[in-house]
């Protein structure tokens, strides 16, 4: 089951429809019934409010087994992950998110690692801004994060912890792509 699907099962299984959904997060019709069919978001920023109506965690989605004990994560496990594109025309793919904890249940903080791909030529990125906090630790490449008016450049071993209602936006800061670890807390 995709994570459109798992949306989809959740809200009606809540009795919640598209247009309450709409009018609880903020976000388009269009935008939710593309999301629920097709299981492609635009960013991580929908996820979060979509989370927030149902009354669920984030992990609620990504989730693939209930394990209460400790999860570890193999490199070579690597194998599934949640795609966001850009918001321009071109829908430029630019971040693989691969979840460290999709087995852990009950989890309060979502890691993973995200392979970024480098920017194209004229992509005009729009800032997304969600309750919680994130915390991204560069690992390959150079990161570069707007976040409200200042623009941070992370390079590798590099950190930054900010707090997602401020408006930001996070993509490759070279010609080459980057790797990230990243740890996103967006409360209940």
């Amino acid at each position: 089951m995709n994570i459109g699907e798992r949306i989809k099962q959740l809200r009606e299984a809540k009795s919640i429809s598209i247009a309450e959904m709409v009018e609880r997060s903020g976000l388009d019709g269009l935008q939710i019934e593309t999301i629920e069919e097709t299981g492609i978001l635009p960013s991580l920023a929908p996820l979060i409010k979509i989370a927030r109506v149902l009354g669920v965690r984030l992990g609620t989605f990504l989730d693939d087994y209930d394990e209460l004990g400790p999860v570890v994560s193999r490199k070579e496990q690597f194998d599934k992950a949640i795609s966001f594109s850009t918001k321009d025309t071109s829908s430029h793919k630019h971040m693989d998110y691969y979840s460290l904890s999709a087995a852990k249940s009950g989890r309060h903080m979502e890691p993973f690692v995200i392979q970024i791909e480098p920017v194209l030529e004229g992509v005009d990125f729009v800032l997304s801004t969600h309750e919680g906090e994130e915390f991204i630790y560069c690992l390959e490449g150079i990161v570069e994060i707007q976040y409200g008016n200042e623009t941070y450049l992370l390079e590798e071993g590099d950190s930054i912890y900010y707090d997602s209602i401020v408006d930001h936006h996070v993509h490759a800061g070279g010609e080459e792509g980057a790797k990230v670890l990243a740890v996103i807390y967006t409360p209940v």
